[in-house]
């Protein structure tokens, strides 16, 4: 919010607001120059530099003149009072702020009292730059010596050295340009160095602009502090050196509230994830199966806790919306499933908040279109590396982590277990995850009941009796502020909520993640007919990571139906099984696959190998071709060659199989006569007919 005679800061100048020009405008003037008019800027404008950091507040160096008591009938009242008379008239309205008004009003009023239009532009310049007050307009005695210059000695001032050599050197102003050199290049940053280094630096600097002049009379570094002090105001020194991200998030002045920002129950739901400082064990105690990932979300007007996650999946867009199905579902079920029988009036968070905000990534992008489309929701993203700006969920990890803390074995500490004779805290892992989640939900269902929120900012029309937990909070906001939360289906809102991915048809049917998944809609669509028709495309399937079973086909686009497909009999191994188990198969599957192409690759290399080295054998082995015969006399006896070579190969199977003679035989009785032979009528000539 502006306000007349706020002090801006825009890089070297400041700037004085004078008035406001209705809602969208405001009229400042520059008050370091001696040229500068009232100017005309949008106020949107200035909070874009506000919020850019390109324009500060800083303190009214006149501010002073406010508090200033003259003594009645001394020189400078008068002065005083004799320039405000002059131009009274002409402040009295607001067209004097602009060029076009400004000229005919100054006339006007030159001709009316004698005194030169110079005098009066003046007095008006220096009444805008100093506060718009009459004491703005009091005689400059404080310059007196100089008009516009600093008082400069010859001599050396401050104290005289008693110990240290020499006898110092007086600060004029090309040393003094050096010193604001050195202290804007090496000082005011964020990189750590000294005041100290940056007067070494200065010395190199001195050194060589000024050889005749002793080292033992070098300006020294008391002096260059002094100066630092002196020119740079003490919030600004405190910004500039530091980090831009470290001062908005631990340096700057805490000034506004997340609760001023909200009209209601579920305005705005702040959501975070934390890795939970405790090792847990699996379902069998076997195994330390390491620490959970904990999301939680938080209603900022209320406190209240409308939903969360524990799990052994990673922050991510899947785990995220999880959290937020259960932060806009009846919670009664999910208690009951853990042992805790509530009722929906202690956990009354149903519905879909206006706004979500959260940090970048995990809902920045395409997939979450769907619920900001869907259902009119807001999502904010927090700036990189500022988990501040959501304080409230924040603070929440730390306080639902002391529920368990201090009696949970296997709680991280800041013991270091690779130290000699440090204790590793992992080995005391003892929790499963089911318990530790039966033990977190205990621990929301607490705080949202019975927490006492003692500091909590309280709004004016909250009565003094209502003790501040966040269900009173809730209830009371729900009555008396404007209600935000829409309610609507949750298998609608499931749905919004899965993540997304781009799928094709086939002739096998919708292909999702490399499997095949049809349904009756999709068979009665004619999309996976081979009838030569273009298929559909660009077309998204929203999926369940913890079931493979089914996907969602949204067949037409910027729509909210969806045809429930089923996997096909062609992906039949992958039923009954979650979307982590198929990719991890998949996977599996390709690391197979490339193994085997390594051993496929060098087996069809030996096999290429031999094909060249047997045929070129062959043909280093086969006889010249008779020239004198001709090529039916060549291919005219194929048929006895054919017969020929069988009766050789049958001769030589025959003595392979013919049985061992030094063994005796055995007498054979037949019982129906004696078999025929086995051999086979003969008709491969026939067959082949070569010669033909």
């Amino acid at each position: 919010m502006l306000r007349i005679n706020d002090v801006f800061k825009l890089e070297k100048d400041r700037y004085r607001i004078l008035a406001m020009a209705g809602q969208q405008h405001a009229i400042w003037i520059n008050i370091d120059s001696d040229k500068a008019w009232p100017e005309l800027v949008r106020t949107d404008e200035i909070e874009r530099q506000i919020f850019d950091e390109e324009l500060y507040r800083t303190a009214d160096p006149y501010q002073e003149l406010a508090s200033l008591s003259l003594e009645h009938g001394s020189k400078a009242q008068v002065i005083r009072d004799q320039r405000y008379e002059l131009i009274a008239p002409l402040v009295a309205t607001d067209e004097v702020y602009y060029r076009d008004g400004r000229g005919q009003l100054v006339q006007s009023r030159s001709n009316e009292t004698g005194k030169p239009r110079k005098t009066l532009y003046k007095n008006l310049r220096q009444y805008w730059q100093r506060g718009a007050m009459p004491n703005a307009l009091l005689p400059d005695y404080r310059k007196s010596g100089g008009k516009g210059q600093k008082k400069t000695s010859k001599k050396k001032l401050g104290r005289p050295r008693k110990t240290s050599p020499g006898t110092g050197i007086t600060v004029d102003v090309s040393i003094e340009k050096m010193f604001r050199l050195v202290i804007d290049r090496h000082y005011v940053n964020d990189n750590g160095n000294s005041l100290a280094y940056a007067h070494r630096r200065f010395i190199d600097m001195f050194e060589a602009a000024n050889p005749t002049v002793r080292s033992e009379d070098y300006p020294t570094l008391t002096q260059l502090r002094y100066f630092y002090h002196r020119e740079y105001e003490k919030a600004d020194r405190i910004r500039l050196r530091s980090n831009r991200i470290s001062y908005q998030k631990d340096v700057r002045p805490l000034i506004g509230t997340s609760t001023a920002g909200v009209l209601g129950p579920g305005s705005r739901y702040e959501i975070d994830a934390t890795i939970a400082d405790i090792y847990l064990l699996s379902a069998d105690r076997q195994r330390i199966i390491g620490r959970p990932t904990l999301y939680v979300v938080v209603d900022v007007f209320s406190r209240m806790v409308t939903g969360f996650y524990v799990g052994l999946e990673n922050p991510s867009y899947a785990t995220a919306m999880s959290a937020l199905v259960t932060s806009m579902s009846d919670k009664t079920e999910l208690c009951a499933n853990y042992g805790l029988e509530i009722s929906p009036e202690q956990w009354p968070s149903v519905g879909v908040p206006d706004a979500i905000l959260a940090d970048r990534g995990e809902l920045l992008g395409h997939q979450i279109e769907s619920l900001e489309k869907a259902f009119a929701v807001r999502i904010e993203n927090t700036p990189p590396y500022r988990g501040d700006a959501k304080g409230i969920v924040e603070r929440y990890f730390r306080t639902l982590q002391a529920e368990f803390k201090p009696f949970a074995p296997g709680v991280v500490t800041a013991t270091k277990v690779r130290k000699q004779g440090g204790k590793d805290y992992r080995l005391d892992a003892t929790l499963s995850l089911q318990e530790f989640t039966q033990i977190m939900l205990a621990s929301i269902l607490h705080r949202n009941q019975y927490a006492v929120l003692s500091k909590y900012d309280r709004d004016s029309d909250m009565p003094n009796d209502l003790a501040l937990t966040p269900l009173n909070i809730w209830n009371w906001g729900i009555q008396h502020r404007t209600g935000r939360l829409k309610n609507v289906s949750e298998q609608a809102l499931k749905i919004a909520m899965l993540p997304r991915q781009k799928v094709h048809l086939s002739d096998f049917g919708v292909s999702c993640f490399g499997v095949y998944y049809t349904s009756k809609e999709l068979l009665g669509s004619g999309w996976l007919h081979r009838n030569g028709d273009r298929r559909a495309t660009g077309l998204q399937a929203a999926y369940d990571p913890a079931v493979a079973d089914h996907i969602y086909l949204f067949p037409k686009k910027d729509s909210s139906e969806y045809w429930v497909c089923s996997l096909t009999d062609r992906s039949r191994q992958f039923r009954g099984k979650s979307m982590w188990e198929l990719w991890a198969s998949q996977e599996e599957q390709r690391k197979a696959t490339s193994s085997a192409k390594v051993a496929e690759t060098i087996s069809k290399r030996d096999l290429e190998n031999l094909v060249s080295n047997t045929i070129k054998n062959a043909e280093r082995s086969r006889p010249a071709i008779n020239k004198q015969q001709s090529k039916a006399e060549t291919v005219r006896g194929i048929r006895d060659n054919r017969r020929q070579e069988r009766d050789t190969e049958r001769a030589a199977q025959t003595k392979a199989r013919k049985p061992d003679a030094s063994k005796p035989k055995s007498d054979v009785t037949y019982l129906h006569g004696k078999p025929d032979d086995g051999t086979f009528p003969d008709f491969l000539d026939e067959l082949f007919g070569d010669d033909e």
